[in-house]
């Protein structure tokens, strides 16, 4: 069986403030550290054979946790990122309906086909999001076939894989919740994921954070 252990990363003071990250290289605050070290006690027991991570820093910081006792490296994958916002990046929530209400407006009613106005990077629409996103786990469940993996992405990412293997739409509005450091655990049969356990924060010993993109 392919088991595959999918992490947000820690918490980021972006995170506390509310203020959209996307592609920004955001790092771990102080708490998110210790939730990082919290999720790693928690899985000390478990054997992985490997650890992957998005490229950004706050998943690398994250995924290191739970490599490092491991002697193993941190396998990185630019594919994994959260979904790239164009233009939101850089703003707190309560600010993009001020400067982008029609866009807002369509980012909050989950229009599948809408591109932001562009950034630094150029927005993916949540259909080009979501397509990377599950097309790059499922492409590393093939790759770690008969192995146990953890891999440690962003809120997004999450989001639409499950969707993916609960067969929900992207379209729908989120009634579950994708918490910093939540272990979710998926199946890998070769050809479809299902979801064996989710949103486990029973390391946590405080309030985290939930995802604020619904």
């Amino acid at each position: 069986m392919t088991e595959l252990l999918l992490i947000r990363h820690g918490e980021t003071d972006w995170n506390a403030e509310r203020r959209l990250q996307g592609f920004l290289d955001i790092g771990l605050n102080d708490h998110g550290r210790q939730q990082a070290v919290a999720l790693a006690l928690a899985l000390s027991d478990e054997v992985l054979d490997a650890v992957i991570a998005s490229d950004l820093q706050r998943a690398v910081h994250t995924a290191q946790a739970l490599a490092l006792p491991r002697d193993l490296a941190v396998l990185t994958d630019a594919s994994l990122r959260e979904r790239c916002f164009g233009a939101f990046e850089g703003l707190l929530y309560d600010e993009i309906a001020g400067h982008f209400p029609q866009a807002h407006a369509s980012w909050m009613a989950r229009e599948i086909d809408v591109r932001f106005p562009p950034g630094q990077q150029h927005a993916e629409t949540l259909r080009e999001f979501s397509a990377r996103a599950v097309n790059s786990v499922m492409a590393i469940a093939r790759r770690h076939a008969g192995q146990k993996i953890a891999i440690v992405t962003h809120g997004g990412v999450l989001d639409c894989v499950y969707r993916a293997a609960c067969g929900l739409r992207l379209d729908s509005a989120r009634d579950f919740d994708i918490i910093n450091t939540g272990i979710n655990r998926f199946h890998w049969d070769g050809n479809a994921l299902r979801v064996l356990q989710w949103g486990n924060v029973a390391h946590l010993g405080q309030a985290a954070l939930d995802e604020a993109s619904q």
